[in-house]
């Protein structure tokens, strides 16, 4: 008598699909060696035929009005960590915090789980990566021993929830991490595209069922995404991700998606021996150890959601003995380095093909929004002239094709922090800007060949000077 064989299939650990034979490449995502090959038993590609069907049960219709339980909202106390949730976490939602190992994830956890305890709130950390003892270690050096959360070591899905259920909701649960979590409903190691699912789903539904908020700390790849199948993103409330240079003593925490509130937010922390600091003003971080004197150097007035921030863009443009010269970028887009340099060449007349061009945002901080066009082209202007650009000006506007000046929003929230800091010049758009006023003395211009004038005046008056 032969046994019947047991069907399996191929997984992509990268995006999900489910292939029946395995290959080389996936033929979704495009990506190498990502199949995984993993039992039908249960879980995902199951199919509805593999397991006993039941009659399903009728749910509740309710409305839209009613009594809320509790309050929405359970603030933290770290002022950062509210701003980017939207005002602290929300009763019944699911988080993902994503970041590089040891770029202080746990450690923010903790000191979050310490404050809460601390306002009386219930909380309960779960860790499928370390030991009771480890996690006690941290505790002592943050200064949150002394706080009543409640630990547990464990990778089990059915275990952790059954512990949960055994004593009164939690305010908050912390599953440290979402890759090391395994369901007894799949046969399929942790870490699988099937097992990070399944725990995934089933912390998710406990959050929902119950109203306590549950936070999963996730993996990243090499190229910084979550690891995992992207659908775990679209599952959860929220996705934040912790950022930072390791040659630098920042963090930042990014919002990418969020439903309680908005999707630009950052947080900026400090790492220091005792744990994570908040930094309530981060320009101050960022211009901290700036040059004022150094060709090639442009402060930038920039937005992260509600909160402006100031940076120094650093451009340096040299001579390249190279036949191809050499574009290096670091905290901002290449492809939109190459079309500034692209404008000033077809509108302004200025050349960089025999050079090499190196731009870096001090403080290894990244920038994403267009509004940092017209400070790069001042930066780079700056180097490859060697004048020095006046160290209290500020520069915003987004540059296009044609050369023109456009103008981007939040223009008074950029040039109130520029006064506050000490600031006392900014030059802008003239597009949209025409009737703004400030304390500082705006320079409006209407296209990018109208700052290489000024600049190229102010770089004859600087050598009449030096002569």
């Amino acid at each position: 008598m032969f046994m019947a064989r047991a069907k399996t299939h191929y997984i992509c650990q990268n995006c999900g699909t489910i292939h029946t034979r395995w290959a080389g490449k996936c033929d979704a995502c495009g990506e190498w060696n990502t199949l995984v090959e993993e039992g039908a038993s249960g879980g995902i590609g199951s199919g509805p035929g593999m397991g006993k069907s039941r009659k399903g049960r009728a749910v509740a219709l309710t409305s839209l009005s009613g009594d809320i339980e509790d309050a929405p909202r359970i603030l933290s106390g770290i002022a950062e960590l509210d701003r980017v949730t939207g005002g602290g976490f929300v009763r019944g939602s699911a988080l993902l915090v994503g970041g590089d190992p040891g770029i202080g994830k746990s450690t923010l956890l903790t000191q979050a789980a310490a404050a809460l305890a601390r306002k009386s709130h219930r909380v309960v950390y779960v860790s499928g990566e370390e030991a009771v003892a480890q996690i006690r270690l941290r505790a002592q050096r943050l200064g949150a021993a002394d706080t009543a959360v409640q630990l547990a070591a464990e990778t089990n899905v059915e275990d952790i929830l059954a512990t949960l259920a055994t004593s009164a909701r939690p305010d908050l649960v912390i599953i440290e991490s979402i890759q090391t979590l395994w369901s007894d409903m799949a046969d399929s190691a942790p870490g699988t595209v099937t097992q990070v699912r399944l725990g995934a789903q089933a912390m998710i539904r406990y959050a929902k069922q119950t109203g306590a908020a549950v936070v999963l700390v996730g993996h990243v790849t090499k190229d910084g995404q979550i690891a995992g199948p992207r659908v775990v993103e679209h599952m959860v409330d929220g996705v934040l991700y912790f950022e930072g240079e390791g040659g630098h003593h920042y963090r930042i925490l990014r919002t990418v998606k969020n439903r309680f509130g908005a999707t630009d937010e950052i947080g900026v922390f400090e790492m220091s021996d005792r744990g994570l600091r908040e930094v309530s003003n981060p320009s101050e971080l960022f211009l901290g150890e700036r040059s004022e004197k150094a060709p090639g150097a442009a402060v930038f007035a920039g937005m992260e959601g509600t909160r402006p921030v100031l940076v120094e863009i650093q451009a340096l443009v040299a001579p390249s003995s190279l036949g191809t010269p050499r574009r290096a970028v670091v905290g901002w887009d290449n492809n939109r380095l190459s079309m500034i340099l692209a404008v000033l060449e077809a509108h302004c007349g200025v050349r960089f093909g025999n050079h090499d061009v190196y731009l870096n945002v001090a403080g290894g901080y990244r920038i994403s929004e267009p509004a940092a066009d017209l400070a790069v082209a001042s930066a780079l202007i700056s180097s490859l002239a060697g004048v020095t650009l006046p160290p209290t000006c500020v520069y915003f506007g987004e540059v296009s094709l044609s050369g023109a000046l456009r103008p981007v929003a939040h223009a008074t929230q950029r040039l109130k922090e520029a006064e506050k800091l000490g600031f006392q010049q900014a030059v802008l758009p003239l597009a949209g800007f025409d009737r703004i006023k400030g304390a500082l003395d705006l320079t409006k211009l209407d296209n990018l060949p109208d700052m290489v004038a000024r600049l190229a005046a102010a770089g004859a008056q600087q050598k009449k000077l030096r002569a």
